[in-house]
């Protein structure tokens, strides 16, 4: 999937840049003083409205959404199943070893406390708390990012005010008139461009990425307080099925004759289409 969307940023990009050429040489919308007021202005609002070691974060954060890969839900599936068969062959302590190898920080977190014999309701309130806590941290980024988004925008028209102010106070001068018009123009398409071509796509990443590790740390404490309660393995593997779509499922839907045998339905017609009768009491 990261694959066809680096293949496919590429391609839109290209054809982003085709409607420039069609229209005339690149080398026009190319204006330095607009691109320095767009980000000079943007980024000096972004450092009086947030702290700079916020902005750090908020950085890593969106640098680590491109660069780690997330794993599969079928993935989490084959390593809580595989953890269920290895507790009950050689006990729950057994699990130490593999909480220090995971590389998946929530894991660690909820087999550390199945490790250290916490009861299930005390895993679950733990694990609940860390998964709120992670979506305000999350939420609080995405803000920060969706808020310098706004930014751009504003400080393009500035730019272009900037632009036609220089064009008025040049009237009468061709020169000082054909030297504003690029700054008043260009600005604004810088402000448009880079907010909703860049930042504003970080953020929405952002908040893909953010449910995906929700559903996954959802999913882990599932199966881990499933693993304390000792469930049977391939009911544990069921239950944890029930978060995949339907096509992501490896199991087949159970066979209408199944159901007629089980349930004792000795009508022949299709369920769903009339009421069966039943001899079972």
């Amino acid at each position: 999937m990261r694959n066809k969307n680096i293949i496919g940023l590429v391609l839109c990009s290209i054809l982003f840049l085709v409607g420039f050429l069609i229209n005339g040489n690149v080398g026009l919308y190319f204006n330095l003083s607009g691109l320095l007021i767009v980000f000079g202005g943007s980024f000096a609002a972004a450092l009086i409205s947030f702290r700079l070691e916020q902005l750090r974060i908020v950085a890593n954060v969106v640098r680590a959404s491109y660069r780690t890969k997330m794993k599969k839900e079928t993935e989490i599936i084959e390593i809580l199943v595989n953890l269920s068969i290895k507790s009950k062959i050689e006990g729950i302590l057994s699990l130490q070893q593999q909480e220090s190898e995971t590389s998946i920080l929530f894991l660690r977190r909820a087999l550390g406390c199945l490790v250290d014999g916490y009861q299930s309701n005390q895993i679950r309130d733990i694990l609940n708390t860390e998964m709120y806590f992670f979506k305000l941290r999350r939420e609080d980024s995405e803000r920060v990012v969706r808020t310098i988004a706004d930014f751009f925008p504003a400080f393009g028209i500035i730019g272009s005010v900037i632009g036609l102010v220089s064009m008025l106070g040049g009237i009468g001068d061709p020169s000082l008139i054909l030297k504003a018009v690029p700054v008043a123009l260009t600005s604004t398409l810088y402000g448009i461009f880079f907010s909703n071509f860049f930042i504003l796509p970080f953020a929405a990443n952002l908040r893909e990425r953010t449910n995906h590790e929700l559903l996954l740390q959802k999913l882990i404490m599932e199966g881990v307080i499933a693993i304390d309660s000792e469930v049977n393995s391939v009911i544990l593997h069921t239950k944890l099925e029930s978060f995949l779509t339907p096509s992501e499922r490896s199991e087949d839907l159970v066979s209408y004759r199944k159901i007629r045998e089980r349930f004792h339905i000795v009508t022949e017609e299709p369920l769903g289409v009339s009421v069966p009768r039943s001899t079972a009491k």
